[in-house]
């Protein structure tokens, strides 16, 4: 059960906390900063046409790089596929900064109760206010480049984050669900029957101190718990996620342990935004002309270093402020990590670089690409081109591959020395052995075979 009476050291023994005197100094670094404000004026003069000739990362970052029609792609594509690809990785880091935003609200309400976290909770009012900037500007530039690009197909079917029908939709009630359920070991009514009678529990339990006050608005106005369907929380079905947003916001130590998980979302970020920081860096040193999206990328990198930080220091010290989690609450905090590996990071997509989900989770896209006003192709041409390139090992998989190792290595390295993860989340061995190029190839021709036949019905 969760213990909802569970911290153990005074309010003096806190306040005198090595992590908490870092987050003191972490919000005093990030309440001087202007990286914020340096991103809202950019947005502000960006014009599409103004950095439309030029690129904007490493031509790496680019999507179907190192495939076979990138190989014969005009260097107009080519730019254009480099551009696109910024607009798919901001419009997933900003649904996932919306899920931020909740969840900070959340965990916050909890640490509000204690005495001697004040600044803690100061420090994620700052970064809720910091992501609602970001994510307006990433839809600002993402909105302009699509509509320059792809016209009206760019909101009949964009990249990354679908609204209507998606690759995610047409798989939702085979692949994932079936790698859930074989998973869980449940069968999905019995699942979901399941955590609403620990919902219903867990709240009866939860009339002690700890409870958040935000959870608690939600109840005094008669409103269901929220279940985003977008950024990272999505890969958790809406009655599992609802499960783990009461347990989040009833318990001390489950509070702390989600910050597990930004602490992914924050990492995943990097490992794209530390491109575009190289070559910002680049061009800078060589005087040349930065493209207002790569001048973002840099600013924001900075501004989320703070958040980073901060998820760190919640997730690997603050937790040992209160009491050894229950069963309940080490059950709660490793299946969540563990579901985070089996569906965010357990592939390797050979399409879109620092993807870590097989290609299926993108065919969609990539054939209405094809077939949109970039590429022109016939239904014919374009599924063609798919096969060649998502059904064959080629260069493109290699550079995702590097990331991948970049990224299980400081992820090893981050649960490697929290005590109450179980030896898969430890050495994330769900990540690991997504890591083949020969699986992701052999998952892409069963995808790739069924997406086919869709088409052609």
């Amino acid at each position: 059960m969760i213990n909802t009476n569970s911290v153990i050291i005074d309010t003096g023994e806190i306040q005198e906390s090595k992590h908490l005197k870092v987050t003191s100094l972490t919000y005093q670094n990030n309440t001087e900063s202007n990286y914020t404000e340096k991103i809202e004026t950019l947005e502000k003069n960006f014009n599409y046409s103004d950095n439309s000739n030029y690129y904007w990362s490493a031509s790496e970052l680019s999507i179907l790089y190192g495939t076979p029609l990138y190989a014969e792609a005009s260097p107009s594509q080519k730019i254009a596929l480099n551009h696109l690809y910024w607009v798919t990785q901001y419009s997933q880091i900003a649904a996932s900064e919306a899920n931020t935003i909740l969840c900070n609200d959340v965990t916050n309400g909890v640490f509000s109760t204690i005495g001697g976290y004040e600044t803690l909770c100061k420090e994620l009012e700052l970064e809720s206010d910091q992501e609602k900037s970001h994510i307006h500007a990433f839809h600002k530039i993402g909105y302009e480049t699509k509509r320059s690009l792809l016209q009206k197909a760019a909101f009949n079917a964009p990249l990354g984050e679908n609204r209507g029908k998606s690759v995610e939709n047409y798989l939702n009630d085979t692949t994932s669900n079936r790698t859930l359920q074989k998973f869980l070991s449940f069968n999905p009514l019995a699942l979901e029957d399941c955590a609403l009678r620990l919902l219903k529990k867990i709240r009866l339990e939860s009339k002690a101190n700890c409870y958040s006050p935000y959870l608690h608005e939600l109840e005094k106005k008669n409103l269901f718990l929220p279940g985003p369907r977008t950024g990272i929380l999505k890969v958790f079905p809406r009655y599992l996620l609802r499960l783990f947003i009461l347990s989040w916001g009833s318990s001390y130590f489950l509070a702390s342990q989600y910050y597990c998980l930004r602490y992914i979302a924050n990492m995943l970020l990097k490992t794209a935004e530390y491109e575009y920081t190289r070559y910002f860096r680049e061009l800078e040193k060589k005087g040349e002309f930065i493209p207002v999206p790569t001048e973002i990328s840099r600013y924001h990198l900075l501004d989320e270093s703070f958040h980073t930080t901060m998820s760190r220091l919640i997730a690997q010290e603050v937790y040992k402020d209160f009491a050894k989690p229950t069963v309940y609450e080490r059950f709660i905090g490793n299946l969540s990590v563990e579901l985070m590996q089996k569906q965010l990071l357990g592939g390797l997509a050979g399409g879109i670089p620092a993807i870590f989900q097989d290609d299926s989770c993108f065919m969609l896209a990539y054939y209405r690409l094809l077939r949109g006003p970039l590429f022109e192709m016939s239904s014919q041409e374009a599924l063609q081109w798919l096969e060649k390139c998502l059904c064959h090992e080629h260069e493109g998989f290699h550079v995702n591959l590097k990331y991948h190792h970049r990224l299980l290595y400081d992820l090893r390295s981050f649960f490697g020395g929290i005590d109450y993860m179980s030896p898969v989340n430890r050495e994330m061995s769900f990540m690991s052995s997504g890591g083949s190029i020969d699986k992701a190839i052999k998952e892409n021709i069963h995808s790739f075979r069924q997406f086919s036949k869709s088409i052609a019905n």
